[in-house]
């Protein structure tokens, strides 16, 4: 029995350090409808769930639509949703106190204070804007009171001018140091909200190329990338237009968004403009690797996955240190991937012996290395590899219900027919469980109360109030590994920490601005959450399916059983001499000089791990 090849371009799962599919942080995607119609959601819920969104949709959006199948009704409604207005900045149901007086460094109260390396960070000039802004004297005195580092005062001056309505000239004023002063505060959700008004409203005006780095800059800090990939769908953002120092990360968002698209050349070129030697540049040359890959230039492939696991860049954080690793990790699994498909498995096994130990891919360089010893007859280094991913130290981290279907099937080679038994009934009674919660978690979102799919599904596992699973941790860091959803995870921790910070401050800003940005927040939150609610569905039918497909599988190899169970049988009474002669042969297995061995007692030592080795014998001709 043949394992499918394993694709070289693996599910989210496999893509940790990136992120797949950036999208506009305000709209539902072609990809999230699709995963609703295709798990069978009504198109009515659908729709309503879209009108729901208050979403605006572009001509590619429904292009996409219509390419993936997307029933008329859905796309008719992606079209009527293509006029909206944009969404403004949010509207104080109070009149704003006036409480003045804050003008002391003494102001500046967030109790909690990051670490410099934990901060945004860009390459960029990091000066305050403009040398003269030519704004109102109101605005003057509280860009004064910014570059005096009053922070809260400053903030305060510019939200009263604001609500005021009273300087529609200044607006690009205002929000970019709105965004400076909530920056400098470590309140980075709100500093990200007004960049982006200057980024899509003003355009011309001085403060925009100043904007797009910081933009560039909180998105690298949070690792959701989806307001600036929404910038660049509605055509508020051109790479190229773009200040030099956002280009690189713009031109990766750009080459992303057209990889989704399937527009593989335009993709190609828009990687090609990042500069290789970043962190960006790395991700590009993955890519690389992976559209050759897609267009069957194998050769290709492997030329760039191995300059990603050659290049060195210099991190500029301990997160971009952590990514490049994974990369370079991820480089070597395809090479060896690659290898594997082309039946080259002594290539795939050298590959795969070079992810180090302490890499987050080891467990999975083993699993797929056992397979390629499966594929070389080396069915007891085989099932050496698998005791290895199944010991404590991965059992509860990882998800790799395929292992015991390797076990199952190399011990079937073995003719160990009650082994495969065993090995299946116990792994129909773990799994099928698990499948059933997913299937049934996922078709409850399909009924009419859908619409409700994206804000409660993510609360239904991560909220406070968790329900009682069967679901493994290890399934859950799967889904996890999928970028999009880690980036969006990641920005919900920073709005949660950002909302504590605006508690934490004097009475007077508090009471004034405070409720202004909880706004923003509230309303923010809700639309993550919905997005994460949708990604988490979407890889929980992912799982499902490939669960449903392993627990199928297994069944066919307990009816192969019975029937290799007859055969053997058959054989072996008509051939007694054959089983006298076997029980009494004295087996001398040989082992390399430079290990010692000894049996094992079911008892893990962590520098045994990868080392493991079976002594089986089949026991059929």
């Amino acid at each position: 029995m043949k394992r499918p090849l394993l694709s070289t371009l693996a599910p989210a799962v496999t893509l940790v350090a990136l992120a797949l599919a950036p999208r506009d942080a305000a709209a539902l995607s072609c990809d999230e409808i699709m995963s609703l119609v295709n798990v069978n959601v009504p198109s009515s819920v659908v729709i309503q769930t879209m009108k729901d969104s208050g979403d605006t949709f572009d001509d590619a959006d429904i292009s996409c639509l219509e390419k993936a199948g997307a029933p008329p009704e859905v796309i008719s409604q992606a079209r009527r949703q293509m006029a909206e207005d944009e969404p403004r900045p949010l509207e104080r149901d109070e009149p704003t106190e006036d409480v003045g007086g804050m003008d002391s460094d003494e102001d500046i109260m967030p109790a909690r204070r990051l670490e410099r390396d934990d901060r945004p960070t860009q390459d960029v000039d990091l000066s305050e804007g403009p040398s003269s802004s030519g704004a109102p004297p109101t605005i003057e005195d509280a860009i004064s009171e910014y570059q005096s580092k009053k922070y809260l005062a400053s903030s305060l001056r510019l939200y009263e001018a604001m609500e005021s309505g009273s300087y529609p000239q200044a607006m690009a004023d205002i929000h970019y140091y709105l965004g400076r002063n909530f920056e400098a505060l470590q309140m980075f959700h709100a500093a990200q909200y007004h960049y982006a008004l200057v980024v899509r409203d003003h355009a011309d005006s001085q403060y925009f190329e100043y904007s797009l780095p910081r933009l560039v800059a909180i998105a690298e800090y949070t690792g959701d990338d989806t307001e600036l990939a929404g910038l660049i769908a509605r055509g508020s953002i051109a790479p190229d237009r773009a200040p030099r120092q956002a280009q690189d990360h713009l031109y990766f968002l750009e080459g992303i968004a057209r990889y989704k698209k399937e527009d593989l050349s335009g993709a190609r070129a828009a990687f090609s403009q990042v500069d290789a030697n970043s962190m960006n540049g790395v991700k590009a040359k993955y890519f690389e690797g992976v559209i050759s890959n897609e267009q069957g230039k194998l050769k290709s492939a492997v030329r760039a996955f191995r300059e990603v696991y050659r290049t060195e860049v210099d991190p500029r954080t301990e997160r971009e240190a952590e990514d490049l690793v994974r990369m370079k990790d991820l480089a070597i699994v395809n090479i060896a991937r690659i290898y594997y498909g082309l039946e080259r498995y002594e290539d795939a096994a050298t590959w795969y012996d070079l992810v180090e130990r302490d890499s987050p891919y080891w467990s999975t360089g083993l699993f797929e290395n056992a397979w390629t010893n499966f594929m070389l007859n080396d069915l007891n280094k085989s099932l050496g590899l698998l005791l290895t991913v199944r010991s404590p130290f991965f059992r509860a981290d990882t998800f790799e219900p395929e292992a015991n279907i390797l076990r199952a099937l190399t011990y079937f080679n073995l003719c160990n027919y009650k082994e495969v038994e065993r090995i299946l009934i116990q792994f129909e009674d773990d799994y099928r469980p698990q499948y059933e919660e997913m299937r049934t978690f996922v078709e409850a979102y399909s009924s009419k109360e859908g619409r409700k799919v994206a804000d409660e599904a993510w609360d239904t596992y991560f909220g406070r109030d968790k329900r009682d699973s069967v679901l493994p941790k290890g399934l859950f860091n799967r889904i996890l590994q999928n970028q999009d959803l880690v980036g969006v995870v990641r920005h919900l921790d920073v709005m949660d920490q950002e909302e504590a910070l605006v508690d934490e401050q004097k009475d007077r800003w508090r009471d004034t601005v405070g409720p202004y940005l909880k706004q923003i927040l509230e309303q923010d939150r809700e639309r993550l959450k919905r997005r994460a609610g949708l990604l988490l569905l979407s890889g929980m039918a992912e799982q499902a399916n490939y669960l449903n497909d392993k627990l199928t599988q297994s069944e066919i190899i307990r009816f192969e059983v019975v029937d290799a169970q007859r055969v053997d049988y058959s054989y072996k009474a008509s051939n007694v001499e054959l089983t006298d002669s076997a029980s009494k042969l004295d087996l001398d297995f040989a082992t390399a000089v430079d290990f010692i061995y000894w049996p094992f007692n079911g008892e893990y030592w962590a520098d045994e791990l990868g080392y493991y080795q079976y002594t089986e014998n089949a026991t059929c001709n």
